[in-house]
């Protein structure tokens, strides 16, 4: 049964998941889920090519909700301290380094239960701004309203990001200050404003692998799939609720890439928040089970993250390109690596062959 899911998508159609499929998908051999994974990947995007974005957090801490994992929130003694909302030039000169750099898609992030009418103009310049670098913009800043979304796409804006978290069943033992419903309403309302949908969750939150399932049956099943689903590993921050969180283990972790790749085949699914805390070979395994999307930069909004030096040295090793902008299918990409692109891979890594 399980193979013929993976061609659901026959004359226009398209599958959609009960939580008994996809757990039966997800506890299969774990051999079997990558082939399955990977076979799917192979059929809409090139394996060898990963999206690179980066994330700026233009509004730090003091965020009123009570994520249990999160250290902006004002209700834990984290060791953030808030700050303002930064100025538009020093965004657009982030983003010209990012891109120059290689990112093609920049985020900006504010620690907001949603944002006030006073900071809008601020955030939509930034949106302009950016957008006019030839990068595909993307934030994230709590819930919005319809008008918002619609003010935000007509500033430019190609994705928002909104995380469900988790499934609805463990959502209330994170989060209590928002509803789960709350967060799909945001989701539809980005949808509706024509803005792509940037979606998915957190492992690590005291759920079992049956929440990541269903969370992944809710993105799936959708009106439609998000565009892009972050699946990140949490880093455990000292003064939050989830500071003694239990590890992810790292074969879960591949499964639930692997399951969100079948589940979503269109889908980037990203390798997001957490790759400090993952070996190269784990990361090489995501990969090969369907993520094709990180975040490059020494920081994901307050944590941690690999630099670009140790990603371009990761990418050499396993023959990996970056997407260029707006590149979301085979298709889509230029028809061969410049010299340029060949000579940074070769610094990055001067013993491992550039394949051309």
């Amino acid at each position: 049964m399980l193979q013929s899911d993976l061609t659901a998508e026959v004359a226009g159609s398209r599958k959609l998941w009960t939580a008994d499929e996809a757990r039966a998908l997800f506890d299969q051999p774990f051999m079997d889920l990558l082939f399955q994974a990977q076979t799917v990947h192979r059929r809409t995007f090139d394996p060898n090519r990963v999206q690179m974005s980066r994330l700026l957090s233009i509004k730090t801490g003091g965020c009123p909700e009570d994520c249990s994992y999160c250290s902006q929130s004002s209700r834990y003694d984290s060791g953030l301290s808030a700050s303002k909302l930064i100025e538009v030039e020093r965004v657009i000169a982030e983003a010209r380094r990012a891109r120059d750099a290689g990112a093609t898609r920049y985020c900006m992030g504010a620690a907001w239960r949603s944002p006030k009418e006073r900071d809008m103009a601020q955030v939509i310049a930034m949106v302009e701004g950016v957008k006019a670098l030839g990068m595909e913009t993307c934030m994230t800043l709590g819930m919005l309203d319809g008008d918002q979304a619609q003010r935000l796409k007509r500033a430019g804006l190609d994705y928002y990001n909104h995380n469900i978290d988790t499934s609805e069943a463990h959502y209330a033992s994170v989060i209590t200050t928002r509803t789960f419903a709350d967060r799909l309403e945001t989701l539809q309302n980005v949808r509706d404003s024509g803005i792509k949908v940037c979606s998915g969750g957190i492992l690590g939150l005291g759920e079992g692998n049956q929440d990541r399932v269903e969370m992944l049956v809710t993105l799936a099943n959708l009106p439609e799939p998000p565009e892009s689903v972050p699946i990140n590993m949490l880093i455990p921050v000292e003064g939050t609720p989830l500071a003694d969180a239990a590890p992810v283990d790292p074969i879960d972790f591949v499964r639930t890439i692997a399951t969100a790749r079948i589940m979503m085949p269109e889908s980037h699914v990203r390798l997001s928040a957490g790759r400090t805390g993952m070996s190269d070979e784990m990361q090489a395994m995501c990969f090969f089970a369907g993520a094709n999307s990180i975040f490059v930069g020494d920081t994901l909004l307050t944590k941690d993250n690999p630099g670009e030096d140790l990603d371009m040295r990761l990418f050499a090793r396993l023959g990996l390109k970056p997407m260029a902008a707006h590149e979301h299918h085979p298709e889509d990409r230029p028809a061969a690596p410049g010299e340029a692109q060949r000579e940074a891979l070769r610094r990055a890594d001067p013993a491992i062959p550039v394949l051309r």
